[in-house]
């Protein structure tokens, strides 16, 4: 988790600052306690408070190619950087850090827009391409990391939250009521709405474009769901459990991939309990854990959390 922001000038009148940057990432300095990092380009500016997971001494953002033509900052994580790097390398690409966000910069210049089909991660990527003067907002799949964008006084703002965009607006944002309904019914608003008049969200699995002084909304990702006669539908369940059980490890494997130590959250619910064993199984050693208790018997799970940590032999 780290704490991104820019803003972009949307008539090219190049009005943009490190001081209006540093008031952004302000409220988001609990996302990124280990630096801050800034790119003031002719009409955009891009911020970053980072959680060092990955290459912690070389992979600051933002991060930029060595023409200084692409830069990005990625809140999140791209847990197929490995290969992707070993690939570009292959077709001539020369790296400079360790750090999964200079990939995306390699990867954009070799595929375009199309770059983001090949990601594997949880991410709110910024990509500013400075000779087409071009910005891409882009958001996960399933939409794990949050990406606001606000437009105000003919320049676009975006921050991982929506409090990084407030010190820059000419006054406080109304509620939105019909997205507290929404809050209250599905438990959080349904994008591109936010709780707050006049801040938008980039919606799961899409990609803002900006380019012209325009903003275009494309979607790069949708569900697909398995039809009820299709190839699922004669399988044994244990079959199908055994799938999705290959299916998790690959994801654990994945996730597991840090540079800083790994712990885990656990609830004693099912879902993280079944990750935390496989977390144990695949990292080996002592896994250390974490929980939230409550003061009400009617919600504590200390019970089902113990019953775990005693069975992980976890640190907790």
């Amino acid at each position: 988790m780290c704490g991104s922001a820019g803003i972009v000038d949307l008539h090219g009148h190049g009005r943009v600052s490190r001081v209006e940057l540093a008031a952004m990432l302000e409220p988001l300095q609990n996302r990124g306690p280990d630096g801050r990092g800034y790119y003031l380009g002719a009409d955009v500016g891009l911020a970053q408070a980072r959680l060092a997971v990955i290459d912690p001494a070389g992979g600051g953002q933002p991060i930029g190619d060595r023409a200084g033509s692409v830069w990005v900052v990625c809140n999140g994580e791209i847990f197929n950087y490995r290969e992707l790097r070993r690939e570009l390398r292959a077709r001539g690409h020369r790296f400079s850090t360790d750090s999964d966000t200079e990939v995306i910069v390699h990867l954009y210049k070799e595929h375009g827009e199309a770059f983001v089909h090949h990601l594997n991660g949880q991410f709110a990527i910024a990509l500013w391409d400075v000779l087409r003067r071009k910005l891409l907002l882009v958001r996960d799949r399933p939409g794990i990391v949050p990406l606001h964008v606000s437009v105000s006084g003919g320049r676009l703002l975006f921050g991982s939250e929506a409090k990084a965009l407030l010190p820059l607006l000419p006054r406080a944002p109304a509620l939105d009521p019909l997205a507290l309904d929404q809050l209250f019914t599905f438990w959080a608003p349904l994008a591109p709405r936010t709780l707050f008049q006049g801040i938008e969200q980039v919606a799961p699995g899409e990609m803002l474009v900006v380019q012209d002084g325009r903003c275009r909304r494309r979607r790069y990702w949708h569900w697909a769901f398995p039809a009820a006669d299709g190839p699922y539908r004669d399988e044994p369940p244990e079959v199908l459990a055994e799938q999705l059980h290959e299916l998790l490890l690959d994801a654990v494997r994945l996730r597991l991939r840090a540079d800083v130590p790994v712990g885990a959250y656990l609830s004693g619910g099912l879902d993280s309990s079944a990750l935390a064993a496989l977390i144990r199984r695949e990292a080996g050693g002592v896994l250390r854990t974490f929980s939230i208790r409550f003061a009400d018997a009617a919600l504590d799970e200390g019970r089902f959390q113990q019953r775990m940590i005693d069975h992980l032999g976890a640190r907790h």
